[in-house]
């Protein structure tokens, strides 16, 4: 029994001793990892970015449909004689030029 104990001791420092560096190295290098996710998502990256910008974009261009659409609709209705509808084709032409503004427009080719 002595002698297996004298043969696995060296075999078991050497398999902690493992273990020990690699926990230790966590240990180490764990506020490096924090520090380094705390930043992630603290900053937003040229991707996120554009994909936001996109996004927001998009939404503008479909509420700006949706309006002219309207719009037109209203402007029949305003033509029929009603004049609510002249008044709702109004406020629609006024968000229309608001939101124009923030839309860019592309180049004609």
């Amino acid at each position: 029994m002595a002698n297996r104990l004298i043969f696995l001791t060296p075999l078991a420092a050497l398999a902690l001793s493992g273990c020990l560096a690699k926990t230790a190295f966590d240990v180490v290098t764990a506020p490096v990892r924090i520090a380094g996710k705390a930043v992630d998502l603290a900053t937003t990256s040229q991707g996120e970015a554009d994909q936001k910008r996109g996004r927001e974009l998009r939404r503008r261009e479909e509420r700006l449909g949706a309006l002219e659409r309207d719009r037109v609709k209203q402007q029949q209705r305003c033509d029929d004689g009603n004049a609510d509808a002249c008044a709702k084709r109004d406020a629609a032409a006024a968000e229309i030029a608001a939101l124009s503004a923030s839309v860019p427009v592309e180049p004609r080719r």
